[in-house]
């Protein structure tokens, strides 16, 4: 059954001051607020290898912010900008990124009603000296349009594969409630030291706060660190504009897990304990149960609906789940697991893997609220209550926190 919740009663007073607007010149200099059982401490994200138990498993998500906002210029001079969701044509990520001459994106296109069916020109920076992005001629077509989003194909010359485009012509996206333009210290600090794989629109922010001595540390304590890939889209950023969260249309987003991962998981046991580093993690390793239930029912995984886990009871235990699901890697000689989920984690949810969450503090009425409070037994004013009165810093650049699941 599909949980009755209101948006509203997740609401809370953030004012602008206490947004993150810059990242602390260290990593790991950010507060820690741990939470456990009702009880708040307050520590330095450097202390986080304390908490984590010996001998658990840490997953990280390893995706990659590509610098995905683009500026292009209508013959008329009106400017147009462009923001590449995920590929089209070719419809894999590592194929779209290594296309050399053209390919095609979901955009959200910024001042889409002055772009009528023209061509449009990469609009060239005002400073002068770029020839080199002269002659690559990058240019931009709209293919098809759906109100603020839309397809749009582009081209270039010169033989550089699109991953290189962008790297030359575009924006790293930070959030748009940071309230400023882009600047050169966003490319490396809005980036996770450990992100590889290109795909992402927006940065798994709890991994940000992750220094090599941090990682050595937890490394040291015999911890197990892992990899998932969730590629986060721009829908991480779409407020909940529906009194009923019933009503909120979760967007898709796709994940990677290695059939090596999934049998490390499967040899857990009952003793040790999984910790998430971010809720893109919660959401790709939660989605794996429903995955597995999918390949024991009809024979092959699927993308993870919504509402998946309220709608039905279900008697497999998780263990089954993950064993149909290396099982029909293992039986297709297929390495990895590619699926796409669209489950939104909401008090009520049963969670079957995670034990641990590190996360930072998120925007009022959001999704990502809604989670915390499902991790936490519905507690998540605790933990805001005490962020707000203790100086804590808000949203992506803003402090971290270690909650033990209720």
């Amino acid at each position: 059954m599909i949980p009755e919740i209101h948006i509203e009663d997740y609401n809370y007073p953030l004012p602008d001051e206490r947004i993150a607007k810059y990242p602390l010149p260290r990593r790991d200099a950010s507060k820690l607020l741990v939470y456990e059982k009702g009880t708040v401490e307050s520590r330095v994200f450097s202390d986080l290898p304390e908490y984590i138990p010996a001998d658990s498993m840490m997953v990280f998500n390893d995706t990659k912010v590509v610098p995905a906002r683009l500026h292009f210029r209508r013959d008329s001079g009106a400017h147009i900008e462009i923001f590449c969701l995920q590929p089209v044509d070719p419809v894999e990520y590592n194929t779209a990124f290594a296309s050399v001459e053209r390919c095609s994106w979901q955009c959200v296109i910024g001042n889409s009603k002055r772009w009528k069916d023209d061509l449009l020109s990469y609009a060239l920076p005002e400073d002068g000296g770029h020839d080199d992005l002269a002659r690559m001629e990058l240019k931009a077509r709209l293919v098809s349009r759906d109100g603020q989003t839309g397809t749009v194909e582009f081209t270039w010359k010169g033989g550089e594969p699109f991953s290189r485009v962008l790297e030359l012509c575009g924006q790293v996206p930070i959030p748009p409630y940071l309230n400023r333009e882009t600047e050169q210290l966003d490319i490396e600090r809005y980036q996770t030291l450990y992100a590889r794989v290109r795909g992402s629109v927006a940065a798994p922010t709890a991994g940000l706060h992750f220094t090599e001595e941090v990682l050595q540390a937890i490394r040291d304590k015999g911890v197990d660190i892992e990899n998932v890939c969730l590629h986060v889209g721009a829908g991480t950023f779409l407020p909940v504009k529906s009194s009923n969260v019933a009503d909120h249309p979760m967007h898709r987003e796709p994940f990677v897990v290695t059939l090596d991962f999934l049998r490390k998981l499967l040899a857990k046991g009952e003793v040790r304990k999984l910790v998430a580093v971010g809720t893109t993690s919660v959401r790709t390793l939660e989605s794996l149960y429903y995955v597995g239930v999918g390949i024991i029912e009809n024979g092959q995984p699927s993308d993870v609906g919504q509402w998946d886990p309220y709608t039905r009871d279900y008697s497999y235990s998780t263990e089954e789940a993950l064993r149909a699901i290396v099982s029909w890697l293992e039986n297709t000689g297929s390495s990895e697991l590619k699926v796409g989920t669209r489950i939104i984690i909401v008090p009520g949810f049963r969670f079957r893997l995670v034990d641990l969450l590190v996360t930072n503090f998120h925007q009022p009425e959001s999704t990502l609220i809604l989670l915390v409070s499902a991790f936490v037994g519905g507690d998540w004013r605790t933990i805001y209550d005490y962020a707000l009165s203790h100086d804590y810093r808000f949203l992506s650049y803003g402090d971290s926190s270690l909650l033990f699941k209720a």
